[in-house]
């Protein structure tokens, strides 16, 4: 689990120094402060970590890093992430697990990262990041133009998700041979988290499907993806965006992609996803964080920060927000109360325009 992060100096992000993170977090401010930013510059550190000294992967971290930012950021000169304003260089620490992963370089550096220090494990588990727009109708566009043309368009977290959508479903997974236990306390330890991890998955799986009314499935021989309900099935491409993007948590659940020590980092959840949907989507989210996986959300939606606040409240679960406000970031948590943020400000101006034309 990632317990903190600091950077200086990356794009548009000068400082942020968030601490205590848990197994929800939230990033909340207008558009253009950076949000998405954080969340990539983050998922880069962990997947550069997942990729480390991985089967026979031969290639050094710093290596593996720049391939990361390279293709994430698609920025031809590495150096140009580092914010124009100021001439210090940029500076990024992660720790994970309590160990520390941290690099910097300056804005000449080209393609190699000189400053790596690396504390942390490689980890053998898989983390993803789930943009904004749903990748299943343009599956095999992105897959074709980083397979086959190499070329900026769809970056990484684009193509990540679609390399990981292609793994074949599962289907509903109970206990398996390997789950009989041993006697060996801390290896009896392992397959408990495995199989409760497994039976919170495929309730979440069954919320996921009731909220979809129907699924989606993946015919290998014409190479697309189809939306079924009941006996009819229809083109990914004339399916609802929301439908789409709920479908794509339901296979990485299904096909057994995402464990109880992957880190999802989702860029706006609300995005073409009605009120009462998102809610659901969040109580799956706040399941699923109960049995492992970290998540870390960027949002500018009342819906979101209003409906995480209520679980942390029901829970009594600690949900640290970083929040943008003005030229600095605040770190403040759901469990306590809820942040001041232009966000909210702006729904409280709507209630109380509401109120005083009510008593006209």
């Amino acid at each position: 689990m990632i317990n903190s992060v600091q950077l200086k100096n990356f794009g548009p992000l000068t400082e942020i120094d968030w601490k205590s993170l848990g197994p929800i977090n939230l990033v909340i401010g207008n558009n253009g402060c950076g949000k998405s930013f954080l969340l990539k510059a983050m998922y880069s550190a962990v997947r550069t970590l997942e990729s480390y000294k991985r089967g026979d992967n031969p290639k050094n971290a710093a290596d593996i890093l720049f391939e990361k930012l390279y293709w994430t950021f698609q920025s031809e000169k590495l150096g140009d992430l580092a914010t124009k304003s100021c001439d210090d260089p940029l500076s990024f620490n992660l720790t994970i697990d309590q160990k520390s992963f941290d690099y910097s370089f300056g804005k000449d550096t080209l393609k190699v990262i000189g400053s790596l220090k690396n504390e942390a494990s490689p980890r053998s588990s898989d983390s993803i990041y789930l943009p904004a727009k749903e990748v299943l109708s343009l599956h095999h566009i992105i897959l074709e133009s980083r397979d086959r043309d190499l070329i900026f368009g769809f970056d990484d977290t684009y193509y990540d998700l679609a390399k990981a959508l292609q793994k074949p479903l599962r289907g509903k997974f109970g206990q398996s041979i390997t789950d009989v236990p041993t006697g060996d306390p801390t290896e009896d330890k392992k397959i408990e988290t495995r199989v409760y991890f497994r039976k919170t998955s495929n309730n979440a799986r069954e919320i996921l499907e009731n909220i979809l009314d129907g699924k989606i499935e993946y015919d290998k021989n014409q190479n697309r993806w189809f939306f079924k309900k009941g006996k009819q099935r229809f083109d990914i491409g004339v399916t609802a965006e929301g439908i789409k993007k709920i479908s794509i948590l339901d296979i990485l659940l299904g096909n057994g992609y995402l464990d109880s020590n992957s880190i999802v980092f989702i860029d706006e959840p609300e995005a073409a996803l009605h009120p009462e949907a998102i809610s659901k989507l969040l109580d799956i989210i706040s399941l699923l964080a109960q049995c492992g996986i970290q998540f870390f959300i960027a949002s500018h939606s009342y819906f979101v920060i209003k409906k995480l606040f209520l679980i942390a409240q029901q829970q009594q679960l600690s949900i640290p927000v970083l929040s943008k406000e003005g030229d600095s970031w605040q770190q403040s948590d759901l469990l306590h109360d809820m942040p001041d943020n232009p966000i909210i400000d702006e729904s409280i101006r709507l209630y109380e325009e509401e109120v005083e034309l009510a008593f006209r």
